[in-house]
């Protein structure tokens, strides 16, 4: 899945450090999920969506 959190985070001026801390997940969850390595859970793709106020299917998407 492509995600577009790596340019949604750094548009915000946050390390993968703050952004891992305001999700309460590991940084070392954020890299996997920037270098598409990992698909967030729903939960988390909410609580992602939420932070930045955008709906999950403009942050995340197939292909």
């Amino acid at each position: 899945m492509k995600s577009r959190v790596r340019e949604l985070r750094e548009k915000q001026g946050w390390s993968q450090g703050e952004l891992a801390d305001l999700l309460d997940v590991s940084r070392q969850t954020v890299n996997a999920i920037e270098t598409e390595k990992y698909d967030p859970s729903l939960p988390l793709a909410f609580k992602i969506a939420r932070l930045f106020n955008m709906r999950i299917e403009t942050i995340f998407l197939e292909g």
